[in-house]
């Protein structure tokens, strides 16, 4: 099976220049951080500028958004001394590509060079469908205030840091957001691991559900010996682990890592950390919303594992600011509450529908959701409105194609069928959001979704907060 094979790591010793296809992913992002803080030259394409792109460029990135091999620096077209990263999703026709790949440079995948550096220091590595980002944040927030420090290559913007890379020369411990696409996680050799969920996902890569979970399978048998991994009880998958790798299990309620005695009132959350280490009372969250008791478990289990005290454990998960669209509040008020959720599988709408019943048991919830891809609108429409029937009113905006071609047949019109009658539902294109926003009043309103519908979310909020005086 492809990506079953133990791949070999790119060598980055002599590199004067890094040059990246698909520079602005959230992902790569935080490698281009890497190489501009190592001091080399670092230049790349992306197919339109974000602000994340314009981030970069600030930081000394070379960045253009046109494919034209003329537009690449003169000094990242020498393959003596030029690495090229590019992530799965640019096509094997990308002009630039093509002409790095005939012209005798050193061309790897993002996965590899995290590889690599997993190679060099202790990776602390956290897979799953969904849940890896907001865990992995934590943990590396919780590992960075602590004693021990680390370095962090991360899949979401970091509310306590503003960025997605942490970097520590004196700590060799690494925290990464193992990326199952394209089996990107099995160029990995983690130190330890957290799997917290193996929902199948991306079978537009991996055809069916037994390959799937036969990919987190052999990521099992990557982690180095002597260390751990750390999975959620109850998944479908089998792990196959290497002599001397010790082996835990975690959930909310029980595991050999789990929450007791939890309270959430009055906008706080606070539980005891059961633990086989050492049991830690009192956790409270510093983002209460319920989802992350289990997410706080699993980076907590990770860092005592590597070495964390109690006492740094409840600094780091009281002092945790959260991750940007994750369950990210833009409006908390009495009368008003909006946030942005990057939530984009089935699962995790339904833990952000029962988290925000949990929060807000007696308001009117209504999300803005839009589907991200036709494969996974395809395979799941069913499991999506269930997941939205959960709440009081939804607003389904077409598809985020992201690197897909249509579907025929494959609309939100699926979506909008299937869910319940019992909510009030409306289907609309992304440019009438705006206008609908304008017109309505809200109690408690989400924006769901992984495509570009966030990039309205500040007009959003700046409407509602206008409405509102």
């Amino acid at each position: 099976m492809e990506g079953c094979s133990t791949p070999q790591p790119p060598k980055l010793g002599g590199l004067k220049a890094v040059y990246f296809i698909g520079a602005g992913g959230i992902g790569m992002s935080a490698i281009v951080r890497y190489f501009i803080s190592r001091g080399l030259v670092v230049g790349g394409y992306d197919r339109t500028p974000t602000e994340l792109t314009r981030r970069l460029e600030k930081e000394g990135a070379l960045l253009h958004y046109e494919e034209n091999v003329d537009e690449i620096p003169h000094i990242c077209k020498n393959p003596k001394h030029t690495l090229v990263v590019y992530t799965p999703a640019i096509p094997e026709t990308h002009k630039e590509l093509v002409f790095f790949r005939e012209n005798g440079f050193e061309v790897q995948k993002r996965a590899q060079v995290l590889g690599t550096l997993t190679r060099q220091m202790r990776g602390l590595c956290v897979a799953g469908t969904h849940g890896k980002t907001t865990t992995s944040s934590m943990c590396a927030h919780i590992m960075h205030q602590s004693h021990l420090d680390c370095n962090a290559f991360l899949g979401g913007i970091t509310k306590n840091y503003g960025t997605n890379y942490i970097v520590s020369p004196q700590s060799d411990f690494v925290v990464i957001e193992a990326d199952e696409y394209d089996r990107s996680f099995h160029w990995l050799s983690p130190f330890m691991s957290v799997i917290t969920s193996t929902d199948p996902d991306h079978l537009d890569i991996y055809g069916t559900k037994e390959a799937y979970l036969e990919s987190f399978r052999h990521y099992t048998e990557l982690i180095q010996p002597e260390g751990a991994l750390i999975i959620h009880r109850g998944l479908e998958m089998k792990e196959n682990l290497q002599p001397g790798v010790r082996r835990y299990d975690y959930s909310r309620d029980e595991g050999d890592f789990h929450a007791e005695n939890i309270r959430i009132e009055d906008g706080t959350i606070m539980f005891d950390f059961i633990s086989p280490i050492e049991n830690v009372k009192n956790i409270e969250l510093g983002q209460p919303v319920p989802i992350n008791i289990e997410n706080g478990i699993a980076a907590m289990a990770m860092a005592q594992l590597a070495g964390c005290t109690a006492d740094e454990l409840r600094v780091g998960m009281l002092s945790f600011s959260g991750v940007d669209r994750r369950f990210d509040f833009k409006i908390k008020t009495p009368q008003l509450v909006f946030l942005s959720d990057y939530a984009h599988h089935p699962n995790e709408i339904l833990q952000s529908a029962r988290s925000m019943r949990q929060l807000y048991k007696d308001r009117h919830i209504t999300a803005i959701f839009q589907p991200h891809l036709y494969s996974r609108t395809r395979d799941f429409y069913r499991e999506f409105a269930q997941a939205l029937s959960l709440l009081d009113e939804v607003i389904i905006t077409d598809i985020y194609p992201a690197r897909e071609k249509p579907i025929p047949g494959v609309t939100s019109q699926l979506i909008y069928d299937a869910v319940s009658e019992d909510v009030k539902k409306q289907l609309i294109s992304k440019d009438d959001v705006l206008p609908l926003v304008k017109s309505r009043d809200f109690d408690v309103l989400m924006v769901l979704g992984a495509g570009d519908l966030d990039e309205m979310v500040p007009q959003i909020a700046s409407i509602l907060k206008r409405k509102k005086k």
